[in-house]
């Protein structure tokens, strides 16, 4: 069995994955692997940071264009920041106020569809809603993936969010 994608998948997102093949293989479930655990390793802030530098200058045409209709909060006033850094990986662009994540996926990635699923994984277990484009759906319906970025956007509820409502007046205080 060749786990040579999941090497690939360490050495680009600086995660450590233990995987072990399933015998006999489910019914319908591929290769019959199972990842046992992902853990982040700890390259670095600096290292990270440096990373996602390079990665602002050396952005794809699709990164470009739709950096372009996300930046200065220009969908609906929603901040996005680009080649964020989250734990130990860089995704390509995050709204941390609503938790969501943008990855935009070229060629390569159809090869390393279980490394992507995987690091959805993980940065789901983290708290953030992941969304997929190819680069080629950026370039071609610009508009139909910024309406569905934002449809994400306002559907998005947030577990520890605070009660719009305050509390009544009184509450809390001693007896007087």
């Amino acid at each position: 069995m060749n786990f040579g994608f999941l090497r690939r998948l360490r050495e680009r997102t600086i995660i450590r994955i233990r995987i072990a093949p399933v015998f006999p293989r489910p019914m319908g479930e591929g290769k019959g692997v199972r990842v046992l655990n992902v853990m982040p390793t700890n390259p670095g802030v600096e290292t990270l940071r440096n990373r996602a530098r390079q990665l602002r200058r050396e952005q794809t045409e699709a990164e470009k264009r739709l950096w372009a209709g996300l930046r200065a909060r220009q969908l609906q006033g929603y901040k996005f920041r680009r080649q964020f850094v989250i734990s130990s990986v860089i995704v390509d662009f995050c709204c941390f106020e609503k938790r969501i994540v943008v990855e935009l996926d070229g060629g390569q990635h159809a090869e390393q569809e279980a490394a992507d699923q995987v690091r959805s994984w993980f940065l789901s277990s983290r708290g953030y809603r992941v969304l997929r484009f190819w680069n080629n759906e950026v370039l071609e319906n610009f508009n139909g993936v910024l309406e569905k970025i934002f449809h994400a956007l306002e559907t998005t509820t947030l577990k520890n969010k605070p009660s719009p409502v305050p509390s009544p007046s009184g509450r809390g205080k001693g007896e007087s």
